[in-house]
């Protein structure tokens, strides 16, 4: 199990967005569930710069010791850092998450994810869903994408770079925009009871620096997938881009408590 590589600079970025967007109601219902474990152990995976731990630490009750996995030294350098607070302490695994298996999770209290589910294979999400079920652990794994975006104001070439970015997303074999569903069906097969709930981003004018690189990495993904789309690519990102787009990019949370 593994995620792609991202620059530091996007991850902090959108962490605002991120915080923003994520079940307030779901962290609630982990930090009830984890309120009588001391300390609380928890299992972040795919954790980047540690934005996950940063916002769920400050929610959770009692002491907490957080294990931060990712394969980017540079991302764990800053996650291992920041991810601190009054009793919560960490430290960082380095490494491919492939081999995750029940008895790496032994004794943890939480398993957490952010924007990881949708870059992963079925057989990844079907491995983490048996690893956390077999080891008895709730998973709070949020803000994975639906292949859902709205734009207000609208244009016809919306609909177009929606579909090419969404199967660009599914393409060599991740689950892209359904991976929320994946993930839900592997946790219910195995008994576990799923909660989803909407984490949406909304982003405005507050938000031009995010909403701009988003943009550009949305519709670049999308041209790569279908290069037609090249020769209305550059004037639709200038008319976007030229103030006032307010964008809705959907999410979803999910709560699998075995």
């Amino acid at each position: 199990m593994t995620s792609p590589g991202f620059a530091p600079e996007w991850l902090a970025l959108r962490e605002p967005a991120d915080a923003a967007a994520r079940s307030a109601e779901l962290a609630d219902r982990a930090r009830e569930i984890v309120l009588n474990r001391n300390p609380v152990l928890v299992r972040d995976l795919g954790c980047g710069t540690g934005s996950m731990g940063r916002w769920l630490s400050a929610r959770l009750a009692g002491a907490q010791h957080w294990v931060l996995h990712d394969r980017d030294p540079r991302l764990l350098a800053v996650a291992g850092a920041t991810v601190t607070g009054p009793g919560v302490t960490a430290r960082t695994v380095a490494g491919d998450l492939g081999a995750l298996r029940a008895a790496d999770l032994a004794g943890a209290s939480l398993v957490t994810a952010s924007a990881l589910l949708d870059v992963l294979t079925r057989e990844q999400v079907n491995g983490l869903a048996a690893a956390c079920v077999g080891a008895g652990v709730p998973a709070l794994l949020t803000l994975t994408v639906t292949g859902r975006v709205e734009f207000d104001p609208a244009e016809p070439l919306d609909a177009r770079l929606r579909d090419a970015f969404n199967d660009h997303q599914r393409r060599d074999g991740l689950l892209g925009p359904g991976a929320a569903a994946a993930a839900e069906e592997a946790f219910t097969a195995l008994g576990a009871r799923v909660e989803t709930r909407p984490s949406p981003w909304r982003l405005g004018p507050d938000q031009a620096a995010l909403t701009a690189e988003w943009l550009r990495g949305w519709v670049g993904a999308a041209v790569e997938q279908d290069p037609a789309l090249a020769a209305d690519a550059p004037d639709y990102l200038r008319r976007r881009l030229a103030g006032g787009l307010r964008t809705v990019v959907h999410h979803t949370d999910l709560l699998a408590v075995p």
